[in-house]
């Protein structure tokens, strides 16, 4: 057992991040080649009805899939 909290393991196939991955300028995180990139803010939901509701939350949706941190359809 190691001390050491990220590593990669034997043949390459699980990289263990046990303590910060820090992405620095130029520095990409990708998912099947598209680039995540931290979602833009939402802001809380106010709504008074499902209308309402459905309209933040579709936003967030679309914030996410902008982002790359959901796959859009």
């Amino acid at each position: 057992m190691s001390n050491v909290k990220n590593y990669t393991e034997q043949g390459g196939e699980k990289t263990i991040i046990g303590g910060s991955l820090d992405i620095v300028e130029g520095g990409k995180l990708l998912f099947n080649g598209a680039e995540a990139k931290p979602a833009v803010s939402q802001a809380d939901s106010t709504a008074a009805d499902v209308a309402s509701l459905v309209t933040d939350f579709n936003a967030l949706l679309a914030k996410l899939k902008t982002a790359g941190l959901m796959n859009a359809e």
